[in-house]
């Protein structure tokens, strides 16, 4: 077979029955990714995606120069502040990964004035490849990646004094990670390690134990272990074993490092614990069980010496309330209460703002909050949570002060609230603003920009970002009309004329937001004259919690009708050439992708589904796979309820290809990706173009090192991106920059 000749997978019948329903599978076997047969064929197609795409090569080549020469390559970022060091990471033009640093920080007196703890706490000034006094490099990414083929980092934790560095890294892609421990002090790594671990390590402050989690085969994170430095892996001690398979756990410390929060939960309700860190015997205790059936999250805090909880809550509302309680309170009723009591309100439920959630720290309490799509921050004083306590009325969220910003849609959060800090740091951007790290002074909520993100021979005023509402048809409950926001981003010499390529990217699960972000290799399509759209379809959470809940389980087309809603209305308004619209979406936005791909085939010219969830039917209805059963709550259980299961059956995309002419098609994986898996495109491609009526040609591209993000490495990132853009705006006919 040559390679401009498409891999025919040979067909072996797998019958899978449900509910009296018999479906027949001719490339379930290719899920057998130890078999050379199956490695061999996916090579082939890879082979075949290379030769059909091969007239892409000096367009992909371009668009990667110009992410690249875009990028300031040696760069750094701002320094946070730990304890007694100053930690921020540099990268090195050529250099693949960040490269971690520090200095010591000049500390001061408990008892110092504000100017001097301000002064202490203002990071110094940092030139890209210019060390600081005392700088150290206490990790170097690229040196331990040069002896992997993949390498990522899962998470970092250091203790208090700064001596010890706990961090676990994944050599192959499938996200299963190594803990490793390295002194500080002497730069070496500790003999001990721990295997098989799911995420990132925590370290209690005295760096005397790690906490970690580890997965089941289903690759859900359900047992939490205990780490004692100095002892054996297989020493440690299990904590919590979680034992419904539809809970995810997670953990991390709360604000002021006093305790370990446990949080178990799905896209419906939580389970919360708390766990006493200061004693290694110590059992962790139940504030809010599953059977509660309650969204939530826990936040530690202390008010004049007590110790109390903000409980962030769907109790209320589904946009979330604030509460505020404590451990003894919450643990004291019955479990047979038909209500839990949560404590004093604090924030009630409002229907135009969406509560995210909040950070604690000693001065005062950071909201996070999401209206009309645009997720900024709020702030909450100790004097409105000590008149709740009190007996006070909430004090709804909208009323809250916070920073302005200038830019109608942007998005600004909390990336370091250290407890004591007289400041905290948010990053802001907007869809044509690079990130900009600002510091917030508690005592008068004023932005000082730290850094704006550099960009190399960009005139960001070349740009436009505009909003525009797609009408679906649908109306809600009040008799309002249903509309989709679509974000469109374009070049200042591109109009609504009508003849231009556009691009509709979308997600629409999980109540994921696509919030406004600065990206440059976005800038090489509008410099092609491609209009760049973002359709924020049902199933995200731009519009609050019933914008999610709309298009989920029983809802979950409104996700595809609205992208393509999304697509009529841009075409109707001007901004797109109805002759010129390709799509983009990954994960599930790659199942959106396969679903709108087989409603609409002739409203593209092409497609590119990224990792795409395209088998979701067959993935869901089996419960060993990884994160099947986590899935029930997002998408309904097939397998005990006929309705869902008819329903999914409905839209997925691999059972659902017809006989049409499909646009171009592309779908990129990676072998060892761990959430969808490599089988779901290797086996849509092949049935794709079995019914293909038309010309257009569909292809695989398969990374047989990466996982769900594909390759590891700034540079094979970009190259990954400028092969996905290459591939659209050639199809798009828009591979010419405009003049």
């Amino acid at each position: 077979m040559s390679d401009s000749t498409a891999p025919q997978a040979k067909k072996i019948p797998t019958e899978r029955t449900h509910h009296g329903d018999t479906f027949i599978d001719q490339y379930e076997w290719l899920r057998e990714k130890d078999s050379p047969e199956v490695i061999a064929h996916l090579k082939a197609e890879n082979s075949y995606a290379e030769a059909i795409t091969a007239d892409q090569q000096p367009l992909r080549e371009s668009i990667f120069n110009e992410i690249k020469h875009r990028t300031v390559e040696t760069d750094l970022s701002v320094p946070s502040r730990r304890g007694d060091w100053w930690y921020f990471t540099r990268t090195i033009e050529g250099e693949q990964h960040a490269i971690y640093c520090r200095v010591p920080a000049v500390t001061t007196a408990a008892d110092a004035s504000t100017a001097d703890q301000q002064e202490s706490w203002t990071p110094p000034e940092v030139a890209a490849g210019v060390a600081l006094e005392g700088e150290e490099t206490f990790f170097d990414t690229n040196a331990e990646a040069a002896k992997h083929p993949f390498y990522q980092l899962g998470g970092m934790s250091l203790n208090a004094e700064g001596t010890l560095l706990a961090y676990s890294e994944d050599t192959s892609g499938d996200e299963h990670y190594t803990v490793r421990f390295r002194s500080l002090t002497s730069g070496e790594n500790l003999p001990e390690e721990i295997g098989n671990v799911h995420g990132g390590p925590v370290l209690e402050p005295s760096g005397q134990r790690a906490y970690y989690m580890v997965a089941d085969a289903s690759w859900r994170p359900y047992r939490l272990y205990m780490h004692a430095l100095g002892t054996a892996a297989e020493d440690d001690r299990l904590i919590l074993e979680i034992t419904d398979e539809q809970l995810w756990t997670g953990i991390g410390l709360s604000a002021d490092k006093r305790e370990l929060v446990i949080i178990s939960g799905n896209s419906e309700y939580d389970e919360s614990r708390l766990l006493d860190i200061s004693d290694p015997a110590a059992e962790p205790v139940l504030l809010i069980s599953a059977q509660r059936r309650i969204l939530h999250s826990i936040d530690p805090m202390e008010i004049d010496g007590e110790r109390l909880l903000l409980i962030t809550h769907n109790q209320e509302g589904p946009n979330n309330a604030l509460s505020l309680s404590d451990v003894e309170s919450l643990t004291a009723q019955s479990a047979s209460a038909p209500t839990l009591d949560l404590g004093q309100l604090v924030l009630p439920h409002e229907e135009t703002v969406k509560l995210e959630g909040v950070s604690v720290t000693a001065a005062q309490v950071i909201v996070a909050a999401r209206r009309d799509t645009v997720e900024s921050i709020q702030l909450l004083s100790l004097e409105t949570l000590r008149a709740a306590r009190a007996g006070a009325a909430p004090v709804p969220t909208s009323t809250l002060p916070g920073p302005d910003f200038d830019d109608e849609l942007f998005t600004c959060g909390v990336i370091a609230a250290e407890y004591e800090a007289p400041f905290f740091r948010v990053a802001y951007e907007s869809w044509l603003t690079p990130t900009r790290i600002c510091d917030i002074d508690h005592l008068r909520a004023t932005p000082q920009l730290r850094r704006e993100t550099p960009v190399n021979d960009v005139d960001l005023d070349a740009y436009r970002a505009t909003r525009i509402w797609a009408p679906t048809g649908d109306a809600r409950a009040d008799g309002t009309a249903v509309e989709v926001p679509v974000t469109v981003l374009h070049h200042r010499d591109v109009s609504a004329d009508g003849s231009n390529p556009t691009l509709v990217y979308g997600y629409g699960s999980y109540e994921m937001s696509m919030d406004p972000s600065f990206g440059v290799p976005r800038l090489s399509l509008l410099d092609r004259g491609i209009v760049f759209a973002i359709a924020h379809v049902r199933g995200g959470g731009e519009l609050g919690r019933g914008w999610y809940e709309d298009g989920k389980k029983l809802k979950k087309t409104n996700t595809f009708t609205d992208f393509i809603a999304a697509t009529d209305h841009l075409i109707s308004t001007g901004w797109a050439d109805p002759s010129r619209v390709a799509a983009l979406g990954g994960s599930a936005g790659g199942l959106l992708m396969g679903a709108v791909t087989n409603l609409a085939p002739e409203k593209y010219v092409a497609v590119l589904a990224q990792v795409p969830f395209v088998d979701n039917l067959t993935t869901i209805l089996d419960p060993e796979l990884p994160l099947s059963a986590l899935e029930w709550e997002e998408w309904g259980n097939p397998i005990t309820d006929e309705q869902v299961y008819r329903y999914m059956k409905s839209y997925a995309p691999y059972e659902n290809i017809r006989e049409v002419r499909y646009p171009a098609i592309a779908a990129v994986t990676s072998l060892n990706d761990t959430r969808v898996l490599y089988v779901e495109p290797a086996k849509w491609v092949q049935v794709l173009r079995e019914n293909q009526q038309g010309e257009a040609p569909i292809v695989m591209k398969i990374e047989m090192d990466g996982g769900h993000g594909g390759a590891s490495g700034r540079y094979e990132g970009w190259k990954e991106r400028a092969w996905d853009y290459a591939f659209l705006a050639h199809h798009l006919g828009a591979s010419g920059r405009l003049r």
